[in-house]
């Protein structure tokens, strides 16, 4: 597979696992509130899960967004643990970022 085709579907992967993992947690389920507004999505906005996982929003969209490859394990274990992940889609996880930065030229 060409490098930017793998790198394409990495990162269509990885936006796509963190996505749908935030649209099966409702605010409730983690203890925030939600003062009765509607929301356009299922599940937690970004906003709410980076706050979560203790690191910013704008960071939060921009790893989801595919344009941060270098995310740390601790930020990746927070953002794991925001999202209730259990160890195989943690390891997941870890591999969707970490398969970015690991082609040849």
């Amino acid at each position: 597979m060409p490098r930017i085709l793998h790198f394409m579907n990495k990162h269509g992967q990885l936006a796509d696992f963190l996505q749908a993992r935030r649209g099966l947690l409702r605010p409730e389920d983690v203890g925030s509130q939600t003062y009765g507004e509607r929301r356009r999505v299922p599940g937690l906005r970004r906003e709410e899960l980076s706050m979560l996982a203790g690191i910013s929003a704008p960071y939060y969209a921009r790893l989801e967004q595919g344009q941060s490859h270098n995310a740390s394990r601790e930020v990746l274990d927070a953002i794991a643990t925001a999202l209730r992940l259990d160890e195989s889609e943690r390891a997941h996880l870890h591999e969707l970022v970490s398969g970015h930065g690991r082609h040849q030229r």
